[in-house]
């Protein structure tokens, strides 16, 4: 996994326009100069935003890309909860989950 090339694609994604049309016209073309895993070309051509928040892309930088890709944002949120149900905890990065899916925290 390469967190931080899928982090700065998205991060050029969200403010390159040039990249931002490349990704529109040909998208697996914009995307193959980043050294991304077979996963990670997956989860940006779908998108996936559950598996990409699942596979540690910040929060900041993963809701610019949902609103590019013409996600609202209630959706955008619903879409982080059921990745985490569907591919498990987040594996990297600062939202990595210290405790189970299921497990209730304090205050919940």
């Amino acid at each position: 996994m390469s967190l931080y090339q899928i982090s700065k694609l998205l991060f050029q994604l969200n403010r390159d326009e040039a990249l931002k049309r490349a990704f529109k016209s040909a998208p697996q073309d914009a995307i193959a100069p980043f050294e991304l895993s077979e996963e990670e070309r997956r989860a940006v051509l779908e998108p996936d935003i559950g598996l990409l928040y699942v596979l540690g892309v910040n929060g900041q930088i993963l809701m610019h890309f949902a609103a590019f890709c013409g996600i609202e944002w209630s959706d955008y949120l619903q879409r982080m909860r059921d990745g985490v149900k569907r591919h498990g905890p987040v594996r990297a990065g600062i939202y990595a989950m210290l405790s189970g899916v299921d497990e209730k925290v304090a205050g919940s």
